[in-house]
């Protein structure tokens, strides 16, 4: 991380993501190397944060004062020795969860702004923060820290081939079974057993009363979507297919504008739009959970959990492993894309690739493909993917399915490829692009 090169004028750096992302263990390996202050603020009062960073502090000679008998009386305070501190032998300072400090001290982003404003005083600090919202807003223009953070890193969970890396005990095909449950949540990942089966995780995990899983979904939905009142409305409305702005308006009984925004902004839901249509002008705008294991939750766990909180977990196992494969389905073909947009950065797909996504039409007859890739200033479609959640599938069959939809394409190109993915095998294939989890997950 370029805050950690001596060369590079980085004296405060921001990072930023949802809980259990992975941003402390990141932080903490960034720190090894150099003596380093962590700080992990909790919402205590003014006086307890800094009496704790007074005895974290007073492990380093500062050369100062009896920090233990006589703690920091203030920010200010703090701040002057922790920059003398820098000066003597260049300790990284990291407050994490910073918003939590700036609760109970609201007046902490205008102490750092007057540390780092100082011409003979610099510290290499770190603020990192899971209220995301919070975290852009104290870079604002009207924020005290505007103009002075030199490097920002949003930190979000991994991206299949990512993931991959946590589960190697596993075979590709088992991989992608996984990473339809849990995404790509670090802690998540870490929770599954690879050494076991599906059944013997999942009723580990989730029907079991002390699942982890189980509960997992009510934290998520307390801290990480905010305490709106149409956060669980919404997310309930989209998970159950109300996937307009209209519908969703008409089950949160109120304007879920703010609310959408913001949970686009968590990466828990994202916008749709038809890949050849401009996202600036188009009305053919559709929601859709984004984070596998919030869809999960949501469309799986949430409808046995009272049950199973009762006791009936070992007798619901089966119904919620009958659920597995139509979950899958959306978040496999996900896979799918997020696969050709690594390929096309290598320049396998062709020049000048612009775009990769859904597409599909509503009228006069619904029509829908999985993946459309786009080449050029004019958008052409060059390759039209289906992806199929089935351990095999006979190529030649689905491609004929997949050819008659790309007619209604607009401005399809001549010599348009065919892509089709299955999670281990794809038959009769001649001329056609296979994927499997193989590739995507290897």
């Amino acid at each position: 991380m370029p805050l950690g090169s001596d060369h590079e004028r980085v004296h405060l750096a921001v990072v930023w993501g949802r809980r259990r992302v992975g941003k402390t263990a990141l932080i903490e390996q960034f720190g090894r190397d150099r003596p380093t202050i962590f700080h992990t603020a909790a919402g205590r009062p003014a006086e307890q944060e800094l009496r704790l960073l007074s005895r974290q502090v007073s492990t380093l000679d500062a050369g100062r004062r009896d920090l233990v008998a006589r703690p920091f009386h203030d920010w200010d305070d703090a701040m002057d020795v922790l920059s003398a501190i820098w000066e003597q032998r260049q300790v990284r300072i990291v407050f994490d969860e910073f918003p939590e400090l700036t609760t109970t001290s609201p007046e902490l982003p205008g102490v750092l702004r007057a540390m780092l404003d100082r011409p003979s005083r610099h510290t290499k600090l770190l603020l990192s923060g899971s209220a995301v919202r919070t975290m852009y807003a104290m870079q604002g223009v009207r924020a005290p820290l505007y103009g002075r953070v030199d490097l920002t890193l949003g930190l979000h969970p991994f991206r299949p081939h990512e993931a991959a890396a946590m589960l190697a005990d596993l075979d590709p095909a088992e991989r992608a079974q996984v990473w339809t449950i849990v995404g790509g949540v670090p802690l998540y990942l870490r929770w599954w057993d690879t050494s076991s089966d599906l059944a013997s995780n999942i009723e580990r995990l989730v029907t079991r009363t002390d699942g982890r899983l189980l509960h997992e979904g009510q934290l998520v939905l307390a801290t990480e979507a905010g305490s709106g009142d149409l956060t669980g409305p919404v997310l309930r409305a989209i998970a159950t297919g109300r996937t307009k702005y209209s519908e969703i308006n008409d089950v949160a009984k109120a304007d879920a504008a703010r609310t959408l925004e913001r949970l686009i902004e968590l990466r828990l839901i994202e916008r749709s739009v038809p890949v050849t249509d401009d996202a600036r002008r188009t009305r053919r705008r559709v929601y859709h959970i984004a984070d596998n294991f919030l869809a999960f939750w949501l469309g799986v766990v949430d409808r046995f959990r009272s049950e199973i909180e009762r006791g009936l977990g070992q007798t619901i196992i089966t119904s919620v492993l009958a659920t597995l494969d139509a979950h899958a389905g959306p978040r496999w073909e996900a896979a799918v894309r997020e696969h050709l947009r690594r390929v096309a950065i290598t320049g396998a797909l062709g020049d000048d690739i612009v775009a990769v996504g859904r597409w599909w039409r509503d009228r006069p007859e619904p029509v829908e493909i999985d993946a459309v890739v786009l080449s050029g200033a004019d958008r052409r479609p060059v390759l039209a993917a289906k992806a199929k959640w089935t351990t095999t599938v006979d190529g030649r069959r689905v491609a004929s399915a997949l050819r008659r939809r790309t007619t209604y394409l607009p401005n399809a190109d001549n010599n348009l490829r065919l892509a089709i993915a299955a999670r281990k095998h794809v038959t009769n294939a001649d001329d056609i692009t296979v994927i499997t989890a193989a590739d995507i997950f290897s």
